[in-house]
């Protein structure tokens, strides 16, 4: 239940790509007619309920749309995992703009999230209007997604949903300081029943294509320099994603762009804690 006392909402939109049209999920919080419209938007293996905490908080001055990626959470697998790529989600995430209704939105992405928010928000006539991109920048070392790719699409089988708990904790250690409910939301959200009725991770592995080929640094840094609106950089301070060096050095773009560190964080801050979410609230709300 959000701040305002309204339950979150769960919505579909369809949307099409060169394999037909597939069912993108999402879910919704605060007034349903509300004008300003934030969009938060996941990393590469999570889905749309890793912003419950934050959604909560901003659901008393807002409408908040947490969408699950194609092919995580509740959405719907492609066909061919090849589609998993960039082209598939901006289009996707174009299309719950769209199903939104609003003029203009923000945009709150973390890893992957974020660097979809990026390259709509270097598209000319842009409707984003402010944009947090979380522990993820114009430059990704090698190294960060080669330990990535150890973990992503695998497809381990779990007893219960405290087994992929456990599995969480491990995998997702740089996610820093979490409570016990905290672990425990991201578990239950994180598995899912598969059609032999075992309980697996709630993502198509075949996700994972992007990496089958190997991984090389990602310069995306012509791309930062077309990003007009403004921008908050959020980073954990222990992070090899986003390195501080690559932060510092995107507070160059000519457009008004924030830098907070969390502390004892590594890949990728939550919006789960207080001074997180604090963060994120007096940017998106600022006169």
């Amino acid at each position: 239940m959000s701040k305002d006392g309204q339950a979150p909402r769960d919505g579909n939109v369809a949307c099409l790509g060169p394999q037909g049209f597939h069912r993108m999920a999402y879910t919704e919080w605060g007034p349903a007619d509300h004008p300003h419209v934030v969009l938060c938007v996941h990393g590469l293996t999570r889905n749309g309920r890793d912003f419950d905490v934050l959604a909560q908080a901003l659901a008393g001055r807002c409408r908040v749309v947490c969408p699950d990626v194609v092919g995580r959470g509740r959405s719907d697998w492609l066909k061919d995992p090849a589609g998993y790529g960039y082209p598939q989600y901006l289009g996707d995430l174009t299309t719950l703009i769209a199903r939104t209704g609003a003029t203009t939105v923000d945009w709150v992405g973390t890893s992957m999230g974020g660097l979809i928010g990026m390259l709509l928000a270097a598209q000319s006539g842009v409707p984003i209007r402010r944009l947090v991109m979380n522990d993820v920048g114009a430059f990704i070392p090698k190294a960060a997604l080669e330990r990535i790719g150890t973990y992503v699409g695998k497809d381990p089988i779990f007893a219960d949903v405290a087994a992929i708990e456990a599995y969480l904790r491990r995998v997702a250690a740089p996610f820093g300081p979490l409570t016990d409910a905290q672990w425990r939301h991201l578990a239950e959200h994180g598995g899912s029943v598969a059609a032999d009725g075992t309980l697996r991770l709630a993502y198509d592995p075949g996700i994972a294509v992007a990496f089958s080929g190997g991984v090389a640094d990602v310069d995306l840094r012509a791309v930062w320099e077309r990003v007009g609106c403004d921008v908050l950089i959020t980073r954990g301070a222990e992070s090899d994603l986003l390195t501080r060096e690559t932060a510092e050095a995107m507070l160059t773009r000519a457009g008004r762009t924030q830098l907070v560190d969390f502390a004892g964080i590594g890949h990728a801050p939550t919006f789960m804690a207080d001074d997180q979410i604090e963060a994120v609230t007096d940017f998106l709300f600022a006169d």
